[in-house]
């Protein structure tokens, strides 16, 4: 102004003024109504701050209760928006033009002022921030009923699998108290088979719950995530600050991905039936199980091949660690030992004495794979850090504490570890801590299973003995489910 102007006065600070002095005189508030240092604080206290109750978009200020009267008893006060208190206000502030952001820009995905809209935003998709908040809050509306379903769909497959578990439990206690009652008529000529499928059907028991387990755990363990992140969407929901939400929209973390219904099967109920069944024909026929029908038994409460089928991995030979003896062929998967040195390079994994050879995948969870063999082999699991050099117990596999095997001579074998030998197709699940041995032919029976706790990732390993050899198969082979030559051994 070129000259002092005539000053009025304002009609609305005075009002704010008259309704301050009302409720300057007071009790004090309460220790829990003043502000904390997580706490929005009230702009108008001058003396102690209280906690604000609300923020104004327009004021861009935040109010505890008694400066907040003002916006609901002034006319021009009662049209500020009014949202729950927020640290942020000054977000809602353009940088660039000072002016509260009441516009979005689609092109560049931000909030904007109405300068920002006609100068370097001039010519984007540009719309209110009202606008785009109704947009979005469809989006979020979507998203979240897409969550509800989803966890209504995991609840309901959580509680088929403890169904499952509830039959597999069920039905082993029925096969074990069968299987006692028979037993107990032939006790002095049965004692140790009783043992035996005793044992089996537990341990399956246990296979069959884990399995279970753990597909339920991955369940509830998605339906936690899932209802974190609908509380998440629920809250964003909530926010009464256009601008706050847009912000907020785009760091919200996408959905892992789903684990469907599909990925499991649902077995039917019929799993330790044949178990009395076959104890019954063992009764009735003492000497016949004595002899041959014992495996029947073994073979109908264990798994069976195709069980395992979906677990198969493909295992390669590696060439440098394989002794210089043996040679690799149809694509690292087969070995034999050529009786004379082989033209390999040097180098520092290699097994120096040891007729031995690791695989360069290591196995974790759970892997299947199958061994065709001739003569003499050991089939074997072993940590990456076993030694390589010597021919004394620390490199040879089942001579440390470092190695798993199976020896495999004339249809009789021997399981090896940490040089203490057990006489007795290869099944790992490392993270249970379980590894089989199996003998397939037309049948699949359990040759050795160990219980114990892998610290380390494993390799597939073999040795070979003095003119035999051995084939990895192929996921393509292990399909067909037949006997593949009457000359060679066959085990898993």
């Amino acid at each position: 102004f070129p000259a002092r102007p005539v000053l009025v006065k304002s009609t609305m600070l005075a009002v704010l003024v008259e309704e301050l002095k009302k409720t300057g005189h007071q009790a004090a508030p309460a220790d829990h109504c003043y502000a904390g240092p997580e706490d929005v604080v009230c702009d108008f206290c001058t003396e102690r701050k209280l906690k604000a109750c609300k923020s104004c978009l327009q004021c861009l200020a935040s109010y505890c209760e008694k400066h907040l009267q003002p916006h609901f008893e002034v006319a021009p006060l009662k049209k500020h928006k009014l949202v729950e208190p927020s640290k942020k206000l000054q977000e809602n502030v353009c940088s660039r033009h000072d002016e509260v952001m009441k516009m979005f820009c689609r092109t560049d995905q931000q909030s904007i002022c109405y300068l920002c809209s006609v100068e370097e935003h001039k010519g984007h998709d540009t719309v209110s921030a009202a606008a785009e908040r109704t947009e979005k809050q469809r989006e979020l509306e979507v998203s979240r009923q897409n969550i509800q379903q989803r966890i209504q769909d995991r609840e309901k497959d959580v509680k088929l699998l403890q169904q499952e578990v509830e039959d597999i439990n069920g039905s082993a206690d029925k096969a074990v108290a069968g299987s006692e009652k028979i037993f107990t008529e032939m006790i002095r000529l049965m004692e140790k088979r009783r043992s035996d499928v005793k044992q089996q059907v537990r341990s399956q028991q246990q296979t069959e719950v884990s399995r279970v387990r753990e597909l339920q755990e991955k369940l509830e363990q998605e339906i936690t995530e899932l209802k974190r992140r609908d509380a998440e969407l629920e809250k964003l929901s909530h926010t009464q600050d256009h601008n706050q939400f847009l912000h907020d929209y785009p760091s919200l973390s996408p959905l892992c991905e789903s684990t469907h219904s599909s990925s499991f099967n649902i077995r039917p109920l019929r799993f330790f039936e044949d178990v009395t069944a076959a104890v019954s024909e063992v009764r009735d026929k003492l000497e016949d199980v004595l002899r041959e029908k014992w495996t029947n038994i073994s073979q109908r409460v264990t798994e069976t091949r195709a069980d395992f089928l979906q677990y198969s991995c493909d295992i390669t030979l590696d060439p440098n660690n394989a002794n210089t003896q043996l040679l690799l062929s149809d694509g690292n998967r087969k070995v034999t030992n050529m009786g004379k040195k082989q033209s390999y390079s040097s180098h520092p994994d290699r097994f120096t004495d040891w007729w031995q050879v690791l695989s360069p995948e290591s196995l974790t969870g759970r892997c299947y794979w199958e061994l065709e063999w001739r003569e003499r082999v050991c089939v074997a699991v072993a940590y990456k850090n076993i030694s390589r050099t010597g021919s004394g117990n620390e490199s040879g596999f089942g001579f440390n504490d470092k190695s798993w095997t199976l020896d495999c001579y004339n249809n009789s074998y021997i399981f090896w570890y940490n040089n203490v030998h057990t006489p007795v197709s290869v099944y790992l699940d490392h993270r249970a801590g379980i590894l089989s041995f199996y003998s397939i032919s037309e049948t699949m029976t359990l040759l050795h299973r160990v219980q114990t706790t892998f610290t380390q990732p494993l390799h597939a390993g073999i040795w070979i003995g003095s003119g035999s050899s051995a084939e990895l198969m192929t996921q393509n082979h292990l399909i067909p489910i037949v006997t593949r030559y009457t000359v060679k051994n066959r085990c898993s």
